[in-house]
């Protein structure tokens, strides 16, 4: 949160809105969680999402090994209210 998140925001610049990170902390039946953390980065609209992700994915996906040895997963969502 204090070192990877920061760098995101900074690689992504200003078409990232906001970062959102959840932690699991239970699953289904008293299981572990599913996923240990999910980061959502919300962008205005798609057009903006891949000029700024696209060129930096590589600095992003690079750093991640640091904090983890969990293999990321991406989805690309739209959220509807």
């Amino acid at each position: 949160m204090s070192k990877h998140i920061p760098m995101v925001q900074e690689a992504l610049g200003d078409n990232l809105k906001k970062i959102d990170v959840d932690f699991g902390l239970v699953g289904e039946g008293n299981t572990d969680p599913v996923f240990v953390a999910m980061a959502h980065l919300h962008f205005e609209s798609m057009d903006s999402f891949w000029p700024s992700c696209g060129p930096q994915a590589q600095r992003i996906q690079a750093d991640i090994p640091i904090y983890t040895d969990s293999q990321p997963i991406m989805q690309v969502s739209e959220i509807r209210r």
